[in-house]
């Protein structure tokens, strides 16, 4: 027979403490994403905090503020932090990746109008 009155006081605090901590990482990252002044909102905020961009839209606190630091950074320039991690060893195989496909496609449009030749001449002699 079920419990009628069950003990959830031990369920309740843990619930209680494990959204207070999450609350503490998402404002932790919100001030790292200021101090480093990189672009606030949801995706970013969401990444640096480890949780997810339901969690920031469903909170109102978190998405007032965030939105208000978004409004307020709109016209600061984006970030390029992604150009600048990349190495010269990186743009290196870049470089090589494409001009392989480069030769590749050269190569594919020399066959194609050697292709298109051989058809011209096919088509002109079934015409005399």
């Amino acid at each position: 027979m079920a419990n009628k009155n069950p003990d959830t006081e031990g369920i309740k605090t843990f619930a209680t403490k494990k959204s207070e901590e999450t609350l503490q990482k998402v404002q932790k990252a919100i001030q790292t994403l200021i101090k480093s002044r990189k672009r606030i909102n949801f995706n970013t905020v969401s990444i640096e905090a480890g949780v997810t961009k339901s969690y920031l839209y469903n909170n109102p606190e978190i998405r007032t503020q965030i939105e208000t630091l978004r409004k307020q950074q709109k016209g600061l320039p984006i970030s390029t932090q992604k150009r600048e991690n990349m190495t010269n060893s990186s743009k290196d195989i870049i470089i090589a990746a494409k001009n392989k496909k480069i030769m590749e496609l050269e190569a594919e449009n020399k066959q194609l109008k050697e292709d298109l030749k051989k058809l011209r001449g096919k088509l002109y002699e079934s015409l005399i």
